[in-house]
């Protein structure tokens, strides 16, 4: 439900001009709650300047319940077009048949709405999806009037992140992409079969096909010659997709594999992944009662920025033998862990790409290393001051050779120190990690054993 200062705006708006009725605001409650569980929001990606006789900008930084640069808080109506759907994917609270109540917005409605929350400055842009009314082309089309009357009646240049309805007809996601400044399918399931038994009325290749075919388009518009400041600019902050996990048994290793060939066939800019929140009884889903995997869905998304910005692939943070993350390390560290032979780096020699796999060194560490090595030697005092996380990282990197007096990199004291406070908490609760004991493990077999037992998330 929208905050109460937004209703007051509702009253306004209907007592002064009779644009937005009460109506309207039950259906914004129904179709803002729908919206939910829709994860795959972000405005980050374009700028657009405000124009004279315009209305809005899009930021580059921006994203619904987050902050820009500079600190300001910025969001995004995040809305349903309507949640009266033709399909019955069973782990979808929209679903056709579900008992719930059911909304439409007119584009017209729409568009006033989201102009007049601009205007108060309760938002910067809209993230419009859709359930599939009638039919997806018919979706389409609203949604395309929707935004028509937004750029060109309102003259809007906030963001506007659109869906794209699978199964809709090419040219109707080619109109919709000249209008929205981001574009996204939702892949929704890991697997076709998956896809199959959960929600027969989709298919892989009616949601792979307009990714290739936003792909395309994409790429022609970065092709062509005519200056951009003339014409209309196809999707200029890309696609993006999400994924839901926890609602059918695929492992991590099928997710991370799908989420790389997305990136690399696709060119998406963000795969998003949607802990399931069960609204569904049925057998093919996990119990109404069951929690939604929100720590699965952390260590996917560090995978996931692993994957784009730290040079790894999805086959070595996972394999057959251990097709899971361990819930209480994060990736970086579990891949540090289960590969000692790559340890220890020499900070004062090591290329870019080794600083960048030592847990507790990042892309803006590894830089500064790079940067401050060029006019001397580093020690650990001065690793600590460019920002390296020296509790994590003095386990896997020397300094001229040397490592810090007195380091202990025993099993139970490297795994200790990788752990944060609340992964510590975790395994406190699991008995799995003794606060009083003094030491994690008595013998160094039985260490060697339960250590890759807990890397490989059996305890």
């Amino acid at each position: 439900m929208f905050h109460a200062a937004i209703y007051r705006t509702y009253v306004l708006l209907y007592h002064c001009s009779g644009v937005v009725s009460l109506d309207l605001y039950q259906k914004l409650e129904v179709l803002a709650g729908a919206a939910r569980y829709d994860a795959a929001c972000t405005s980050s990606g374009v700028n657009r300047k405000a124009v004279p006789g315009g209305i809005g900008s899009a930021s580059s930084f921006g994203v619904c319940h987050s902050f820009s640069a500079d600190g300001r808080c910025i969001s995004l109506l995040k809305v349903l077009m309507t949640n009266c759907c033709a399909y019955d994917c069973a782990y979808c609270v929209n679903r056709r048949s579900n008992d719930i109540r059911r909304a439409t917005f007119e584009p017209r409605e729409l568009a006033e709405l989201t102009v007049a929350f601009y205007r108060r400055n309760y938002i910067e842009g809209l993230f419009l999806s859709s359930a599939v009314l009638k039919s997806p082309d018919f979706t389409a089309e609203r949604m395309i009037e929707t935004l028509r009357l937004l750029r060109d009646e309102y003259r809007f240049n906030g963001y506007i992140h659109a869906k794209a309805i699978p199964g809709a007809d090419s040219a109707l996601i080619g109109r919709l992409g000249l209008l929205a400044d981001r574009i996204s399918v939702n892949i929704e399931l890991p697997s076709s079969d998956s896809l199959r038994l959960l929600a027969p009325d989709k298919t892989k290749e009616s949601i792979l096909k307009p990714m290739g075919f936003i792909r395309e388009r994409i790429e022609q518009d970065a092709g062509e010659t005519v200056p951009r400041g003339n014409r209309q600019r196809f999707a200029p902050a890309g696609q993006s997709t999400q994924m839901i996990i926890g609602a059918t048994g695929e492992d991590d290793l099928k997710i991370l594999n799908l989420t790389e060939g997305l990136y690399k066939n696709y060119k998406l800019k963000r795969v998003f992944f949607s802990a399931y929140i069960p609204a569904a009884e049925n057998p093919l889903l996990p119990a109404m009662d069951t929690k939604p995997p929100l720590l699965r869905e952390h260590r996917l998304y560090q995978a996931d920025w692993l994957l784009r910005f730290y040079g790894f692939s999805a086959g070595e943070l996972l394999d057959e033998s251990c097709p899971n993350f361990n819930p209480f390390l994060d990736p970086k560290c579990n891949w540090a862990l289960r590969h000692p032979e790559f340890f220890p780096v020499e900070v004062n020699l090591a290329p870019y790409n080794a600083l960048l796999r030592v847990p507790g060194i990042g892309v803006r560490g590894a830089r500064r290393i790079i940067a401050a090595r060029k006019t001397g030697s580093l020690d650990f005092a001065g690793l600590k001051k460019l920002g390296v996380a020296l509790k994590r990282a003095r386990y896997f990197i020397t300094c001229s050779g040397k490592r810090p007096d007195g380091l202990d990199i025993a099993p139970d004291a490297l795994l200790c120190a990788l752990l944060s406070e609340q992964a510590r908490g975790r395994m406190e609760m699991a008995e799995i990690f003794a606060p009083q004991q003094i030491s994690f493990f008595e013998h160094p077999a039985v260490a060697r054993e339960e250590l890759q037992k807990c890397l490989t998330g059996e305890l």
